[in-house]
């Protein structure tokens, strides 16, 4: 049956509905010419970019040089008006290239830009979408690894301008809280923000991801957050006091505990780009302390024995409820023959301590043969640690993600069969051998806070490793393909790590959107009150992130094109 006989879509170029060329104008003018035609970043590597509302001239040697020595990183990409990080969402369009004369299109790129400067500018584009229903994205970094910044057809309001940072020292704010807080705009990234922490006197610091582009008032708090804090203070969404926004009517408005409690309690959690435009947000801040890391390598240059490098990691996989109970965050890295950890992080420790907790595993490598080099240094804060020892993240890259959390009972009682799981990731079928891996992050979000203050799943309190698990795709691939391959990554490599881990869930940020049960697998119990929060706030879509509450009745369809709900 025709898509159009059921289903009701977003408005797209070429539907009758289509804003005319002097509703734009005007917007450009409301938005004080703030507003671009969205042109791919490597378009410059290509003679034409064939745009759909027109082709035009592009290439520019220089420029293209820039683009190719700077596509895999991170601040350049983030400072682009709409690029995505990673780019399997954009439909892997327009890249650069030592041939010119290949096509550069605009993918699944939005045709618009709005590059807000003011929270006004984020309402006219707010309004300008719901009143022409248009698909609508709000991107802050594009820090993005399931496609939310960035969709076909779309206008894209970019909120990185935001950069207002402002501490103190007792937050006067509604609850019993009265420590330290700071409030920070739409765009401040996670460096940013724990580079003005440590400057303060004394230096403070708060809960962030490990990555240093990640947006912390974006997507960031609201799809929960962990980073190396965690351990101490839980998830970034339970250190969140306040919140500006914009609501999907256009409406600016505070939410806390006293003011649009639903809406704060949603927004801790409950899903990006789900319930309002977060203009700023105020967090909680902590006190420094020393800290301890220490760094970890099993590869091939120290055994090409498969059996015994999995025997190694099957050794460090099984203290892992001793690391969590410990304090311990533990960053590693797992693919074909190499096993990086960088770091373990113990906040508040000495070098000396990390020793005592990392000793038994280190004697069980000793006795059963296994090589590995290993590392450690104390610091004076963990801002120093996290500058020294947590490495940069590479962007410009094809893969699908998705991923699952295990629980200290499944550590506990099936250590063994997570091991085969990640043997099932990294080579998920005999022609995808050695072609997955994974990202893990061992940290116990109810250490320290074990009932949520925040929407995010319960099962979130009894973590243990959380896995990222990634699938590339290869340049060129055709959309069988790439069907193909979410298949692979949904029912091959989730399934076996969701077997392994019954009593784990899934994080609505780095998880494959596309798994059966998304609903309970996200958010668990919580669900059913952040769907009734999604009516109530955004009834008729304006808003649109894959995968999160109130979605179910909406699809991309049209080979990932249009945005429709079904009749």
């Amino acid at each position: 049956m025709a898509s159009w006989l059921t289903y009701g879509c977003k408005c797209y170029l070429g539907d009758e509905c289509w804003p005319s060329a002097n509703a734009w104008a005007e917007l450009n003018s409301t938005v004080g010419g703030n507003f671009l035609v969205n042109i791919p970043p490597a378009a410059s590597c290509h003679n034409s970019f064939e745009g759909p509302l027109g082709t035009i001239s592009t290439y520019d040697a220089a420029a293209c040089a820039e683009a190719t020595a700077m596509w895999s990183d991170e601040p350049w990409t983030v400072e682009k008006p709409a690029a995505a990080l990673w780019t399997y969402f954009t439909n892997d369009t327009c890249r650069p290239t030592n041939k010119p004369a290949e096509p550069c299109t605009l993918g699944f790129y939005g045709v618009y830009v709005i590059q807000a400067q003011s929270r006004d500018h984020i309402k006219a584009g707010v309004d300008f979408a719901r009143e022409n229903n248009l698909r609508l994205i709000i991107r802050n970094t594009g820090h993005d690894f399931i496609g939310r910044s960035t969709g076909w057809g779309s206008l894209v309001i970019n909120t990185h301008s935001f950069q207002d940072v402002e501490f103190t020292t007792e937050y006067s704010g509604p609850g019993n809280y009265k420590g330290g807080a700071v409030t920070i705009g739409a765009g401040v990234q996670g460096r940013a923000l724990l580079t003005q922490a440590n400057a303060q006197n004394p230096p403070v610091t708060v809960i962030t991801g490990e990555c240093p582009t990640v947006g912390v008032a974006g997507g960031l708090v609201q799809g929960g957050g962990h980073g190396p804090l965690t351990p101490s203070y839980g998830l970034v969404a339970d250190s969140a006091l306040s919140f500006e926004v914009l609501t999907a009517d256009g409406k600016y408005l505070t939410a806390n505990s006293e003011e649009n409690p639903d809406l704060f309690w949603a927004l801790k959690g409950g899903g990006p780009s789900a319930f309002a435009v977060v203009l700023s947000v105020t967090l909680k801040t902590f006190p420094e302390q020393k800290a301890a890391g220490v760094a970890l390598m099993i590869n091939s240059t120290l055994t090409t024995d498969t059996d015994l490098f999995w025997d190694g990691v099957k050794s460090f996989h099984k203290y892992s409820n001793k690391f969590v109970e410990a304090g311990l965050y533990v960053y590693f890295e797992l693919m074909s023959l190499r096993l990086h950890i960088q770091p373990f992080v113990g906040v508040g420790k000495t070098s000396a301590e990390m020793e005592a907790i990392l000793q038994p595993m280190f004697d069980e490598f000793k006795a059963k043969g296994i090589p590995y080099d290993a590392m450690s240094k104390e610091f004076d804060t963990l801002f120093d640690l996290y500058m020294d020892l947590f490495e940069g993240e590479v962007a410009g890259t094809s893969a699908l993600t998705g991923g699952w959390m295990f629980t200290h009972q499944d550590v506990e009682e099936n250590n063994d069969g997570i091991i085969e799981a990640f043997k099932t990731v990294i080579s998920p079928r005999e022609d995808l051998k050695d072609q997955g891996f994974i990202i893990g992050h061992l940290w116990d979000a109810g250490l320290n806070m074990p009932v949520s203050n925040s929407a995010t799943n319960p099962r979130f309190r009894k973590s243990t490793d959380f896995a990222i698990v990634a699938l590339p795709v290869p340049d060129g691939a055709t959309w069988d393909q790439k069907q193909d391959l979410q298949n692979v990554l949904t029912n091959i490599q989730d399934a076996a790590m969701k077997k392994a881990g019954p009593n784990g869930c899934a994080y609505v940020n780095e998880g494959d959107p596309y798994q059966p049960d998304w609903q309970d697998h996200f958010w668990g119990t919580e669900y059913a009150k952040l769907l009734e929060i999604r009516k109530k706030w955004d009834p008729n879509g304006v808003f649109y992130a894959v995968s999160t509450p109130g979605t179910e009745d909406w699809d991309v369809i049209e080979y990932g094109t249009r945005l429709c709900r079904r009749l």
